[in-house]
């Protein structure tokens, strides 16, 4: 076993390698960027390097700089985690050479799998069914447009490099397709630096099952059953579980022998994930599944199975790099319960998910799991650091495992529920939403589950009296009592007249709001805002009374309410706006990013609703759309850098 291992790699999964090694006795090291400075994963390592600035290409995309940090620390192997350099057959050319070992596949494994269209072809050869569609060299347009024709509409159109959804364009109609190959293509230069594609049928209820596949360097391969990832938004996962619901004995059979056999035609060795589409417009049948690639990694679900099987993964990769046989034989394997993950991000669902950065100045997950169940929290970030625009804007992975899928799912929404996140906008009361739909519970669940009940899942209730309450009294400092030995400084509604009476001023969606507050002699307050109704309260309210917990932050108060949060500014009376009218005048950048495309000029007469620019932010597209109708006097030039807040369009008054 290795003494001392690298980890190539930043947050969560970086921490989750760390856990393993040091159970295992193993020494880490830890790479960092500038904004990782004082990261989780930094803190935890028994060392750190620094390797480069911000951006990814400065830093964690810098193979020579981590294998030369390697070196000089005594590392013996490199841990690629997911994402960055964890697929790139190159990388791991330059960590053998270097006299290192590689923790994952060969270089000559990640080749084979490495672009979509040349691992259909070796699976076709191998006898794994794959999707209908063309996977050929040939990239004309007039070519790929007949082989759409032929294959028949609707269509994928797929970056052959890459994945977690870059890149991918659904196509109805033939008249559609220029534009989706363009946009496919633009977005899989940035994301890969290779803007190839596939075309495959379009399959009308897909669900995707995916099977965990281990294989060592002595011929040997196993499976650890499937994981079902259907519950996707924009191609991106959100909930995963396992075991996949309505499974049968005959296409589990099927699908991991298929999986087995594909690791070992490229004589696979480590972990690594082989992703399946199955048709379930008809049930689930032995029949109606297809290859769609393999992750020749640690899949970032991989928790899910680890809690079925019993399995430490991390544990058998860094045994089997080592040199050891996989651990267990396929029939020791055993499944047993169902289990859940849940990703929680920084976006706002109601903006159209788009990533919110911001200071974590209040974190708070759930201590306990609920009865007959576990809980585990996959997290790289604590209380008070910051989600940056750098990367994958991820604050935690939410797991459950219970004895059955009701139970397990029961405790998914449950934990979510009680998850609290302040100073930025999270995803927690959709993916709540989510765990208690009942399609999704009942198990009929596809990839276009979301995109047909996005508008319910994220629907936004307002706050209730009570939260204005609440947030008005922390407004005023009032929940914040300091430690004193002083016996006057309890008496917090003592007066020698009239009763202390404070007026709080605070904003919710841009909607002002005024209370007043009066200190009560039994130490409480009463808490009346303008037009609403009076509430008492104590000093400790919202300490989890009631199913209300506060989290007071600069500027801000954040209510937590029945799973859901309400953040409320708190306004400055001498603070003056940017600019008078800009809400109608302008639009702004809704997040940093760099403007990709520009589709309007100074002087267009625009409807509203019509894409006047493409952002390209967290190496995704995002149409910038007209909020109004009007005249456009300025407009944000192609190529430009843009931060949260920038002007993107001026109108005419």
């Amino acid at each position: 076993m290795f003494s001392k291992i690298l980890i190539a790699n930043r947050g969560e999964i970086a921490c989750r390698v760390i856990r393993t090694a040091r159970r295992m006795g193993v020494k880490t090291v830890a790479v960092y960027s500038d904004a990782d400075a004082r990261a989780l994963h930094v803190a935890m390592a028994d060392e750190a390097v620094h390797i480069g600035g911000s951006p990814v290409a400065e830093s964690y995309l810098r193979g020579d700089v981590i294998i030369a940090a390697a070196k000089a620390t005594g590392a013996e192997a490199i841990h690629p985690g997911y994402g960055f350099l964890s697929e790139n057959p190159g990388f791991v050319d330059q960590v053998t050479q270097a006299g290192l070992v590689f923790i994952g596949p060969s270089a000559d494994s990640i080749r084979a799998m490495g672009l979509k269209d040349a691992a259909k072809r070796l699976m076709e050869k191998a006898g794994v069914p794959v999707v209908p569609g063309y996977h050929g060299e040939a990239q004309e347009i007039v070519i790929l447009a007949s082989k759409a024709r032929e294959i028949g509409y609707p269509v994928l159109i797929k970056a052959r490099a890459g994945g977690g959804g870059k890149g991918m364009r659904r196509v109805d109609h033939p008249d559609d397709f220029a534009d989706a190959l363009s946009g496919a293509r633009r977005e899989a230069k940035a994301a890969f630096g290779d803007d190839r594609v596939l075309v495959e049928k379009y399959v009308d209820k897909p669900r995707h099952i995916e099977v965990q596949v281990f294989g060592d360097n002595f011929g040997n391969a196993v499976h650890l059953f499937e994981r079902d990832c259907s519950a996707q938004r924009r191609h991106q996962k959100v909930i995963e579980e396992a075991p996949a619901p309505g499974m049968t004995a005959e296409l589990r059979a099927a699908m991991t022998d298929a999986a087995v056999k594909a690791a070992k035609a490229i004589q696979y060795s480590g972990a690594g994930t082989i992703e399946f589409i199955v048709d379930a417009s008809d049930g689930l049948k032995p029949d109606r599944f297809w290859f769609m690639e393999m992750n020749t990694r640690l899949q970032v679900e991989h928790p899910v199975t680890e809690m079925i099987s019993g399995v430490d993964l991390v544990e058998w990769q860094l045994r089997v790099a080592s040199g050891e046989p996989i651990p267990l034989a396929q029939e020791d394997i055993t499944l047993s319960g169902h289990a859940f993950e849940a990703r929680l991000y920084a976006e706002d669902p109601a903006k159209g998910f788009l990533p919110a950065i911001g200071t974590l100045h209040h974190l708070s997950f759930p201590g306990e799991a609920a009865a007959g169940t576990e809980l585990r929290i996959e997290t790289g970030v604590r209380q008070g650091d910051a989600i940056s625009p750098f990367y994958d804007p991820m604050i935690a992975k939410v797991v459950t495992h219970g004895p059955d899928r009701t139970t397990a799912l029961a405790a998914l929404a449950d934990a979510v529920t009680r998850t609290e996140v302040a100073g930025s906008t999270t995803n927690a009361a959709f993916l709540a939403a989510l765990a208690r739909d009942p399609d999704f519970a009942s198990g009929d669940v596809d990839t276009g589950l979301i995109g047909r009940k996005q508008d319910e899942l994220t629907v936004t209730a307002p706050p209730s009296s009570r939260a204005v309450a609440l947030a008005a009294l922390a407004a005023t400092g009032a929940m914040a009592s300091a430690a004193s030995d002083d016996p006057w400084s309890s008496l917090t509604g003592y007066a020698h007249f009239n009763p202390l009476a404070r007026r709080a001023t605070l904003s919710f969606g841009g909607t002002g709001i005024v209370a007043h507050i009066t200190a009560r002699p039994d130490g409480r307050f009463q808490v009346r805002p303008e037009g609403g109704e009076a509430f008492v309260l104590s000093a400790g309210a919202g300490a989890g009374d009631a199913g209300a917990t506060v989290a007071a932050w600069p500027g801000h108060v954040t209510v937590f309410e029945a799973g859901r949060s309400f953040d409320f500014a708190i306004s400055d009376p001498f603070a003056r706006a940017a600019e008078i009218g800009e809400g109608t005048s302008s639009m702004r950048a809704p997040m940093p990013g760099l403007v990709k495309l520009v589709r309007a000029t100074k002087g267009d007469k625009v409807a509203k609703g019509q894409p006047l620019l493409v952002l390209e932010a967290m190496k995704m597209e995002h149409t910038i759309t007209a909020t109004h109708d009007g005249v456009i006097s300025e407009i944000a030039a192609e190529g430009a850098q843009v931060t949260d807040g920038t002007v993107l369009v001026r109108f005419e008054e």
